[in-house]
């Protein structure tokens, strides 16, 4: 606190005063001790202080004043002795002849604001004029001081008077309290450090003005009016509407109160519900209510109110609020030449995740964000301050408007989220085809494709492909035709897909792997006439309406057409390949992408990561995950060459590994899952080694441990229907979230609020992706399509659109973005978006199943797994093994959830599944103690320890399957290596299965055995 002097002073009197003051007071001169246990205060004699002047008229006139606040940042950051005293300190600052300022530190158990502008300010203005004309103190002694003040407190706040406030407040607070959840540049530390800055506000006097008018036109306090407002910025920021804050109350309930001085404030809990995007108006009305009944009830000490409501205690926050909101009445004028003023001490301390202080002057309001620096940054809250001012304008401009309609984003800020959507770059009109086919023009005998131990130049690879799409276009194949390729790696991978598209036509990737029911419907949806297979396959598509092809058995044939580069008419704008997704409705729907979103994304990832004619890369991912298409093109349209891996090598950490080192391999791209079997298999990296990772979530730990192993990391982002990647993030070694970047050529990044506008920087919304990568729209779903591709809000481009990811999203300062999870229900499981709306129709349809939710849960760090809860249609639920069979008939391996049968499902009170109150399936697993068998030889002890590490779980059956408990084909490889090791047994991954324990036990027994 300072007291502002201009004019001539009498340092004698002054001092004089200041201590008269003191001894008039024995809050100010009191200790806090502990007796037997107990804090105990004591008043100390009155003590002559002496106050030190510190002369600045020394310095240049323009460093007076900063420096007087360094001096009083530097005394403010000392620490007070609560058991020795005096809880303050006092320094005399002269900055010029006739001006002062009087720099008063003080503790604040023993003062608050009152207590100086009330108190003690009047105080040292009638004391300072008397003593400086020799005259005795006009001042009364004290009837009353702050012990007696406490007495009266503990002894009034007894029986029915406290049952009435504690009633009150138990109702208010009654329920799960939330943490208001802010975004923060840093987690949430475990324990909190109270480490903290300040950052100042002022409001103009105009816009002052403009808020005291509103208030008075609504009905309100200026008071209500700031409180409401700090509310919808807290609203817009977190999206909670459950917002607690705490404020204080001056505490000073009756007159004998008025003239003491000590710390009076009460702590209050303003809780308000925000729900339904209400308007400010109707908020205000909101806060009016919750502030009136609560300052009617503001007698309870904060303490005693925790202690009776017995908030669960986390040590990382503040119990009942972790935001604080105060604003001090205006200042009753003095005359006398004195004056408080504004000086914004930096404390280094916060109690508060963050606390808006707010003061009414005559110059307007003025204030400070005080903030928890293990949460916040300087420029986040420089930010805040920004959008708070902006939210105020766009409040006394329209009252009525709704909260998600309050303008945000200041001026600044979106000039400059349109710089960073500002990426167009010039690349090729052509099709993806005639890409590959001038390579072929410049490097016609560099190898282009590797499988095993056979290969193919470029020249080799081009004649196969142009056979194959002469053959095609005799089967009537062209623009915009849609065929099938399904087939197991091999060299007639990348024939097949490049004879598609020069024949004109768009492939459609089938994965063998996948059921023939769903194969089966993606024939159909997407109305294939060809289909190109390999002659082991053919059983299993027989009986589809289709055409096939046989790459291998009907080489032969495909051999007599001519291999001249086939002139099909197809342009750009054509169809270049349809992936299917998961779909909410329990049919996957195909995704329609053209070599025009196909080219552009191509030539946007030879600068950055980066390909060039003398890369190897090495290709892991299967055809029907749409990101293979960088791993079969991008290499083929730059002069690289393409190593295709077998699905058992991808799918085997050992083997990955001797594979990466032997292939030469410059350039790798996998799911977050894969690098991390490497790693587990021993992996040690390779400096030549470029790291491309997408398709889930990059952990910051599996990041340090790719950056110490390569030459660079890449992190991906991007759903399908944007054309693989929209971002990328090259990868540091450091603390902190791992960003998916910035939008690559051609692509716009926004992340937008429910409105469809721009969201402040830090802030979380919506991530919406415009620009040429994206797709034509879902095939025969216009509706769809309609829903998920919309209007783009924010470019001026006639005809601009937008895709909806249903990702939610933060831009940093920086310009990159971070990834903050799924809005829906869509999940990655091992790098696979899947709809868990399609998986619970899939169980709903069984006519057994009365109910049905799907979670991807991740009880064990790292492993993320489905998990399926349903409810019986009848008494007698089917049986596991039952329900395992239908989806696995229906549903790929990755996609089949761990099942837990529930006699009901847990609800909100609105009646909707809380889905955060579904047990964690191993709980359930304890409860079923009558139905547990557990491992009844030294075999399957062995495969039970095993299971039991890998899966995370605490215990396994001898009747459990693998994939039925969590296992999915990566942890299958860990399980298999395990075997490996304790019994020197080498099992195929498709043995565990349909397999249990204890069927697995006997066959490893059996091959012991016959050794």
């Amino acid at each position: 606190m300072t007291v502002h002097r201009k004019g001539s002073l009498d340092v004698p009197a002054f001092e004089r005063s200041f201590n008269e003051i003191i001894r008039r007071h024995e809050a100010w001169r009191t200790t806090f001790t502990t007796v037997d246990r107990r804090p105990v205060q004591v008043v100390n004699p009155a003590p002559t202080l002496r106050l030190p002047v510190v002369d600045l008229r020394g310095l240049p006139e323009a460093e007076r004043e900063p420096e007087a606040l360094r001096l009083a940042s530097e005394d403010a950051r000392q620490p007070f002795d609560l058991g020795r005293g005096p809880l303050l300190r006092a320094n005399l600052i002269r900055l010029r002849d006739d001006e002062h300022r009087f720099v008063l530190t003080l503790h604040h158990i023993i003062f608050d604001g009152v207590s100086i502008y009330r108190v003690f300010l009047p105080e040292l203005a009638a004391l300072y004029e008397a003593f400086s004309t020799g005259k005795p103190s006009p001042l009364p002694e004290p009837t009353s001081q702050y012990a007696d003040y406490a007495h009266w407190q503990r002894e009034g706040l007894q029986g029915e008077a406290l049952s009435e406030l504690m009633t009150y407040w138990k109702k208010q607070l009654a329920g799960n309290l939330p943490v208001l959840e802010l975004p923060t540049d840093r987690p949430r530390p475990a324990v909190q450090s109270f480490r903290g800055a300040m950052e100042p506000l002022v409001l103009s006097k105009t816009l002052t003005d403009a808020l005291k008018a509103l208030s008075q036109r609504e009905g309100v306090t200026l008071y209500m009016t700031l409180l409401a407002a700090f509310k919808a910025l807290l609203y817009r920021y977190s999206g909670q509407e459950d917002i607690l804050i705490g404020s204080v109350t001056s505490g000073r309930n009756h007159p004998e109160l008025e003239n003491l001085m000590g710390f009076f404030l009460s702590t209050v809990v303003l809780r308000t519900n925000l729900a339904g995007n209400p308007t400010f108006r109707e908020l205000l009305g909101r806060v009016r209510d919750v502030t009136l009944e609560a300052l009617s009830h503001d007698e309870v000490p904060f303490e005693d109110l925790v202690k009776e409501l017995q908030p669960q205690r986390d040590p990382s926050h503040n119990p009942l609020f972790q935001v604080l909101f105060s604003l001090e009445a205006p200042l009753a004028p003095h005359d006398s030449g004195w004056a408080l003023t504004q000086f914004d001490v930096d404390t280094g301390a916060a109690k508060y995740d963050l606390y808006l202080q707010l003061d009414d002057r005559l110059e307007g309001v003025i204030g400070r964000f005080i903030y928890n620096t293990d949460l916040f940054d300087a420029s986040t809250i420089v930010r805040m301050r920004g959008h708070w001012q902006t939210l105020l304008q766009a409040i006394v401009a329209d009252a009525a408007q709704h909260l998600e309609a309050l303008t945000l984003l200041t001026d600044a800020e979106r000039r400059q989220l349109l710089e960073w959507n500002d990426t167009k770059r010039p690349y090729p009109h052509s099709c993806v085809h005639e890409l590959f086919e001038a390579q072929v023009e410049r490097t016609p005998d560099a190898v282009a494709v590797v499988f095993e131990d056979r290969q193919l130049t470029f020249r080799e690879l081009n004649r196969r492909a142009n056979q194959v799409a002469h053959h095609l276009r005799s089967l009537g194949v062209g623009p915009e035709a849609l065929v099938g390729i399904c087939v197991e790696r091999s060299l007639g991978t990348v024939e097949g897909l490049l004879g598609v598209l020069k024949a004109g036509g768009a492939y459609v990737p089938l994965d063998p792997e996948y059921p023939k029911e769903r194969l089966a419907f993606m024939v159909r949806d997407s109305g294939l006439t060809v289909l190109l297979t390999q002659e082991h396959l053919r059983a299993k598509l027989s009986e589809f309406q289709t055409r096939l092809v046989c790459l291998d058995a009907h080489r032969g044939a495909i051999a007599q057409q001519s291999s001249e580069n086939c002139r099909s008419g197809v342009e750009p704008g054509n169809l270049a390949y349809v992936i299917y997704t998961s779909g909410s409705t329990g049919r996957p729907k195909g995704v329609e992408i053209a070599h025009r979103s196909l080219v552009n994304f191509l030539a946007a990832m030879q600068p950055e990561p980066g390909l060039t004619a003398k890369d190897t890369l090495l290709a892991v991912t299967t055809t029907s995950f749409d990101i293979a298409a960088l791993e079969l093109h991008l290499p083929l349209t730059v002069g690289a060459r393409v190593v295709l891996v077998t699905r058992d090598t991808a799918r085997d950490g050992t083997r990955l590994r001797e594979k990466l080192a032997t292939s030469g391999a410059t350039l790798m791209q996998a799911t977050p899952a894969t690098w991390r079997l490497l790693l587990d298999a021993g992996w040690q990296g390779s400096k030549d080694l470029k790291i491309l990772c997408g398709g889930e979530a990059l952990p910051r730990e599996l990041a340090n441990e790719l950056v110490r192993r390569s030459q660079s990391v890449w992190n991906m982002y991007g759903p399908t229907e944007t054309t693989i990647w929209s971002t990328l993030y090259r990868v540091g070694s450091a603390d902190g979230p791992v960003f998916i970047g910035r939008p690559i050529a051609n692509t716009e990044i926004y992340v937008l609020d429910n409105q469809l506008q721009p969201v402040p920087m830090g802030v979380a919304g919506e991530l919406y992706i415009g620009g040429d990568g994206l797709a034509r729209g879902y095939l025969d779903r216009p509706e769809l399509t309609a829903e998920k591709f919309i209007p783009n809000s924010v470019s001026k481009e006639p005809g601009a659109r937008l895709y909806k990811t249903g990702d939610r999203a933060r831009y940093w300062p920086d310009g990159n973005i971070e990834f903050l999870g799924r809005l829906d229900d869509q999940v990655k499981i091992r790098g696979r978006r899947i709809e868990l709306g399609e998986l619970e129709a899939v169980l709903g349809s069984h006519p057994g199943v009365r109910e049905a939710v799907v979670l991807a849960r991740e009880d064990v760090p790292g492993e993320r797994r489905l998990v399926g809860y349903l409810v019986a249609a009848q008494k007698s639920a089917p049986s596991l093994n039952e329900l395992y069979s239908v989806l696995r008939d229906r549903l790929p391996e990755y996609m089949i959830p761990r099942l837990v049968v529930l006699e009901t499902l847990p609800l909100t009170p609105n009646r909707k599944v809380d889905r955060r109150a579904l047990p964690a399936p191993d709980l359930i697993r304890a409860e079923s103690e009558d139905s547990f068998v557990g491992p009844r030889n030294p075999v399957e002890e062995v495969i039970a320890g095993i299971w039991t590490q890998v899966l995370g779980v605490e215990r396994v059956s001898t009747y459990d399957n693998f994939f039925d408990l969590g296992g999915h084909s990566l942890l299958a490889m860990q399980v298999i290596a395990g075997l490996e090791e304790k019994l020197g047994l080498r099992i195929n991954p498709r043995e565990l299965m349909f397999q249990t324990l204890g069927q697995l036990a006997a066959a490893c027994e059996e091959r012991l055995s016959a050794r």
